[in-house]
C-alpha cells in the first residue's frame, strides 16, 4: 500500500473521530439533565444546611412516658399494629414469623425470643426494649440499628408510635410499669432570689416623706 492509500486511511480515521466528538458534544448539550431547584423528597430526620448540604439528623426529644401513657389511645395503637402484624405475631401464642413475636416486648431484653435468628447487628446492640428504645427504633429501624433485617420503613408520627407502644405495653401477661411523670421544672431561682433580696447593705429603704405623720417629721 503506497503513501496515498495510507493518507486516505488516516484521513478516514481522523474524520471518524472528529465526527464522534462532534456528535457527543451536541448530545451532551441537547440532553443535559435539568437539576431541580428543590429535591423531590426529604430524608426523614435530616436537616438541610444553609449551603444545601445535609447536616446530621436532629435527635428527637423523648416523651414523658409517665404523662403520655395514661392518656394514650391503646385501641388506636392496635390499629397501627396491623402494619407490624404483616411480619410479627402480637398474640399470646408467641409465634415467630418473618420477625420475632411481639407479645410482652416492652421491657424485654433485646434479641432474646427463643427460636428466632436475629441479625448480628441486633444481637450486638444489646440492651432492653424500654419505652425510649421502642420509640426510637419504630421511627426508623434501619437508621437506628444499621444492619437489622427489619425492612419496615418506620412510623414518622410520634403520636402513632406512642399509641402503638401503649398497645404493646398492654399486650402482655403482666404489663410493664408506667414510670412516674417527670417533675415540673422549678421556677427561675436566680430571678426569684434577686427579687427577694434586701437592699444593698441590708438597709431598709426610707418611706417617702409624704407618708410621714404630721408633726413627726424625721421620726423612725
Amino acid at each position: 500500500m503506497d503513501s496515498f492509500e495510507w493518507n486516505k486511511v488516516a484521513g478516514a480515521v481522523l474524520g471518524t473521530l472528529i465526527f464522534i466528538f462532534v456528535i457527543r458534544l451536541v448530545a451532551e448539550t441537547v440532553y443535559e439533565p435539568e437539576i431541580p431547584a428543590k429535591p423531590g423528597f426529604a430524608v426523614q430526620g435530616v436537616v438541610e444546611a444553609a449551603g444545601g448540604a445535609a447536616s446530621a439528623p436532629v435527635e428527637e426529644a423523648m416523651p414523658d412516658w409517665g404523662t403520655v401513657l395514661p392518656t394514650a389511645d391503646a385501641a388506636a395503637g392496635k390499629t397501627v399494629s396491623v402494619k407490624c402484624e404483616q411480619c410479627h405475631d402480637t398474640s399470646s401464642a408467641k409465634t415467630n414469623k418473618i420477625g420475632p413475636a411481639l407479645f410482652s416486648v416492652v421491657d424485654r431484653a433485646r434479641a432474646t425470643v427463643p427460636g428466632f435468628d436475629y441479625s448480628s447487628a441486633m444481637k450486638a446492640k444489646g440492651g432492653t426494649w424500654t419505652y425510649d428504645e421502642l420509640f426510637k427504633f419504630i421511627k426508623s429501624p434501619g437508621a437506628y440499628i444499621p444492619g437489622t433485617k427489619m425492612s419496615f420503613a418506620g412510623l414518622s408520627s410520634a403520636k402513632d408510635r406512642i399509641n402503638l407502644i401503649a398497645f404493646l405495653r398492654t399486650n402482655a401477661d403482666s404489663p410493664a410499669a408506667i414510670p412516674a411523670p417527670a417533675p415540673a421544672k422549678a421556677a427561675d431561682a436566680p430571678a426569684a432570689a434577686t427579687a427577694a433580696a434586701p437592699a444593698a447593705g441590708g438597709a431598709t429603704p426610707a418611706a417617702p416623706a409624704g407618708n410621714l405623720a404630721p408633726g413627726k417629721a424625721g421620726a423612725p
